[in-house]
C-alpha cells in the first residue's frame, strides 16, 4: 500500500511544478506600467498610482513625483537620489525597531521614598510638548508633509526615549501637558587678539525641568499672576524662531554635513595645485550669504560634485582659480597666463559640444553660469587676456533655462528652489541694469511678486536681498527700457510715482538696520539679509530717482538718500571676511551719484582700506575703479554757460572707457 500511495503523490508534484511553471511564465509576460511614480519606478517596486501621493511613498515619506523630475535624466543624481532614499528607509526601519523597544520596556514601580533618578536625555515627541513650536516635523503618515528627499533629513529623537530612567516614565502620567526632562548645555567661548584667536574655553551645563511631586498634605506655593515669565518665554521663543533656518531650500542634494569633503579627480601636479586652491581659498568667497543660512551647502553639495561630474565646470573652475592666484599673489609670467587661458579655451570648447550635441542642458548651464558669477569674484579690471563678454555667455544661459523650461518650474513649485534658476535671476535683474535693458524673466519675476502663495525665488537666502526688492529693481529696469524707446514724460513720472509706493510697501513693519550680532558675537544671518535687503531698498531707490527727467545729484532728495544709505552700509559686518563684496550693485548705484563732500565717499575709502589686497580684485575691484573716473569727471567740473555740469552717467564712462563689467 505504501508503495502504491506514492505514485499518485509524486504524480501531483509534477503537476504542481508544471503549474508553477505555467505560472512563472505568465508572470515574465506580464508588462510593466509606465504610469507609476517616479520614487516608486526608480526603487523598481509596484506603485499604485494614488493621487496625489501613492501609497509606498506615503507609508516611507518620500516625495511621490508623477512629473518628470531633473534628476531622471543623469545617471548619476539617480544613483544619488536612490541612496538617499535607502538612507530614508533605513532611519524609518531603526525609528520603529526604536520605538518598539521603548514601548515594550517594563517601568520600575518605586516606593514612595525612592530618589528620581538623574538622566541625560533630548527632549522629544513623547517626553516634552509644545504648542508654539513650530520647528517640529510633520508626522510622516501626513498627507500634506511628504519627505523631500533633496533636502536634510527629518530629525527624529524616537532612540532617545529608549534611554529615558523609569524614575522619569512614573510621573509621566501625573503631568502629561509638561514631561519632565533634562538637557546639558555646552557653551563654548573663544576669545580674539587682533583677530588671532587665543584663549578658549568650554563649559557644560545642566537644565532640568523635573521636580518630585508634593507629599499629599503640603500647601501648593502661589504664583504671581502677571504674565512675566510668559513674555520672557515668549521672547525666547522669537529669538529661537528668528534663527531658524531652512535647510531644505534650494534643490541640489543635501549630503551629510562635513567640513571638509574629498574630490576624487585625477590631475597632474600644476592643475591639482590649482584645484586645492579653488576649493580652499575661492570657493568660500563666491556665496557668502548663502554659507549664513546654509554652512557648506553650497561647497560641498553643489559645486563640488558637479567638479567631479560635469568636466565643462572643472575646467571653469581651474581657469578661475588660476586668475585667482595671479591676482592674489600678484604672480606675473607666460606661465600662470597659459594656465588660465588653456583652461578658458578647454571650457569653451566642453561648452560648444555639448551644445552641438544638445544633451546635458543642466550640466551645461552650471558651467555656463560659473563662467559668468564666478568671474566676478576673481581677477583684476585691467586684466588684459581675452575672454568672452558675460552677456555672450548669458546668451546661451537664457537659452538652456528655457529649454529646461525652469521659469515654469519656479512658478509652480511652492517648497524647492531651483538653484540655478536663483543664481540667473540675480545676473539677469542686476545685469539688466548694467546694460540699460528689461531682463530676459521679468515676466516671471512680475508673476512671483504678484503671488501671495509662492512669491519666493531663494533670492534673500543666496545673496541677502529680499525677493520682493528684488522683483521692484527689475521693474524699475524694464521702466528705463521703456523710457529708452521714447515713453512720455508724464507717463513716465507716474510709473516713477507707483514704483515708489511699491517700494515703501516692502518697508512696512521694518524697524530698521541693527547691528547683525547677537551679545555673544555670533551672526545673526536673518538680520543680515534685513540690513542687505535695506541697502539694496535704498539703491532701488536712487535707481528710480535717476530715470526721472532733469535729474542731477545734486538735488537734496537724492542727496538725502545717499546719506541713508551710508548710514544703513555702516551696520554690514567689513573687512576680508565681511559682506561688501555682495553689495557691489549697491556701491556703484550710491556711489556714481555721491557729490564731492559726501560722507558717501569716505565711508567707501575706509570699506576699500579694510578689505587691503582684495579691493583690487573682483567686481569691488572693478566698481571701485570705475567710480573714481565718474568722480574725475564730475567733481569741479562746469558747464559752458555756469552753473552744474550736466550729469554724467556711470554707464557712459563704462563706454567711454571700453569696459564691459558684471558688477554685480
Amino acid at each position: 500500500m505504501a508503495v502504491s500511495q506514492s505514485k499518485p503523490k509524486s504524480a501531483s508534484k509534477a503537476n504542481n511544478a508544471n503549474n508553477a511553471g505555467a505560472t512563472k511564465g505568465k508572470m515574465q509576460m506580464h508588462r510593466r506600467s509606465r504610469t507609476g511614480c517616479y520614487t516608486c519606478r526608480l526603487r523598481r517596486k509596484k506603485c499604485d498610482e494614488g493621487s496625489p501621493c501613492c501609497t509606498a511613498c506615503k507609508h516611507l515619506g518620500l516625495r511621490c513625483e508623477y512629473k518628470r523630475p531633473m534628476w531622471w535624466s543623469n545617471n548619476d543624481q539617480r544613483r544619488h537620489q536612490k541612496d538617499n532614499i535607502k538612507m530614508i528607509i533605513k532611519r524609518k526601519k531603526l525609528s520603529e525597531k526604536s520605538s518598539n523597544t521603548t514601548n515594550n520596556a517594563q517601568v520600575m514601580t518605586p516606593g514612595p521614598d525612592t530618589p528620581p533618578g538623574l538622566s541625560h536625555s533630548l527632549p522629544t515627541s513623547a517626553t516634552f510638548s509644545d504648542s508654539l513650536d513650530r520647528t517640529r516635523s510633520a508626522s510622516i503618515d501626513s498627507h500634506l508633509s511628504l519627505y523631500d528627499f533633496n533636502g536634510p533629513a527629518i530629525a527624529d529623537y524616537t532612540a532617545y526615549n529608549a534611554q529615558m530612567h523609569s524614575s522619569h516614565s512614573q510621573y509621566a502620567p501625573m503631568y502629561q501637558e509638561f514631561s519632565p526632562y533634562e538637557i546639558d548645555v555646552k557653551t563654548e567661548r573663544q576669545m580674539f587678539v587682533n583677530d588671532v584667536p587665543t584663549r578658549r574655553e568650554s563649559t557644560i551645563s545642566t537644565f532640568s525641568t523635573f521636580h518630585p511631586p508634593p507629599p499629599p498634605e503640603a500647601m501648593l506655593p502661589s504664583f504671581p499672576v502677571d504674565n512675566t515669565w510668559e513674555e520672557c518665554y515668549t521672547e525666547r521663543r522669537e529669538s529661537l524662531a528668528e534663527e531658524s533656518l531652512n535647510m531644505n531650500l534650494f534643490d541640489f542634494s543635501h549630503g551629510p554635513p562635513a567640513s571638509v569633503r574629498q574630490v576624487a579627480i585625477e590631475l597632474d601636479e600644476g592643475d591639482q595645485r590649482l584645484l586645492d586652491h579653488f576649493i580652499s581659498d575661492v570657493l568660500p568667497t563666491v556665496f557668502p550669504i548663502l554659507e549664513t543660512n546654509q554652512h557648506g551647502s553650497a561647497r560641498t553639495d553643489y559645486v563640488l560634485p558637479a567638479l567631479q561630474s560635469n568636466k565643462c565646470y572643472l575646467h571653469c573652475c581651474l581657469s578661475i582659480s588660476a586668475q585667482h592666484f595671479k591676482a592674489t599673489m600678484n604672480i606675473e609670467g607666460d606661465h600662470i597666463d597659459n594656465d588660465i587661458m588653456r583652461h578658458r579655451y578647454a571650457t569653451i570648447s566642453e561648452l560648444c559640444e555639448a551644445l552641438n550635441r544638445d544633451t546635458d542642458h543642466l550640466a551645461i548651464l552650471e558651467a555656463t553660469l560659473g563662467m559668468i558669477f564666478f568671474q566676478c569674484s576673481v581677477g583684476r579690471f585691467d586684466d588684459s587676456l581675452p575672454d568672452i563678454p558675460w552677456h555672450q555667455h548669458f546668451q546661451a544661459a537664457i537659452s538652456l533655462v528655457q529649454k529646461l523650461e525652469l521659469s515654469r518650474l519656479v512658478t509652480e513649485s511652492h517648497d524647492l528652489k531651483y538653484f540655478n534658476m536663483t543664481l540667473t535671476s540675480w545676473i539677469d535683474i542686476l545685469g539688466s541694469t548694467i546694460q540699460g535693458r528689461a531682463p530676459t524673466f521679468a515676466h516671471t519675476y512680475r508673476e512671483k511678486h504678484l503671488s501671495t502663495t509662492n512669491s519666493s525665488l531663494g533670492l534673500r537666502e543666496l545673496m541677502g536681498c529680499d525677493d520682493r526688492v528684488m522683483y521692484l529693481i527689475s521693474e524699475i529696469a524694464c521702466l528705463e527700457a521703456l523710457k529708452k524707446d521714447g515713453m512720455d514724460d508724464i507717463q513716465l513720472c507716474q510709473h516713477v510715482h507707483a514704483l515708489g509706493d511699491q517700494i515703501g510697501l516692502t518697508e512696512m513693519g521694518e524697524a530698521g538696520p541693527k547691528i547683525p550680532f547677537n551679545v555673544n558675537g555670533v551672526l545673526s544671518p536673518k538680520q543680515l539679509s534685513k540690513n542687505m535687503t535695506a541697502a539694496f531698498r535704498l539703491a532701488a531707490r536712487i535707481y528710480l530717482c535717476s530715470l526721472v527727467p532733469g535729474f542731477t545729484p545734486s538735488q537734496a532728495s537724492c542727496v538725502g538718500l545717499v546719506e541713508k544709505l551710508t548710514q544703513v552700509l555702516e551696520f554690514i559686518p567689513s573687512g576680508p571676511h565681511g559682506y561688501d563684496r555682495s553689495l557691489v550693485w549697491v556701491y556703484l548705484i550710491g556711489g556714481s551719484v555721491s557729490t564731492a563732500g559726501s560722507s558717501f565717499r569716505t565711508f567707501f575709502n575706509e570699506r576699500l582700506m579694510g578689505l587691503g589686497d582684495l579691493a583690487d580684485v573682483g567686481s569691488f575691484g572693478r566698481v571701485a575703479c570705475l567710480l573714481k573716473e565718474v568722480w574725475s569727471h564730475v567733481d569741479g567740473q562746469f558747464s559752458p554757460g555756469g552753473g552744474e555740469a550736466h550729469y554724467i552717467s556711470w554707464r557712459d564712462v563704462m563706454q567711454m572707457k571700453g569696459w564691459d563689467f558684471l558688477l554685480i
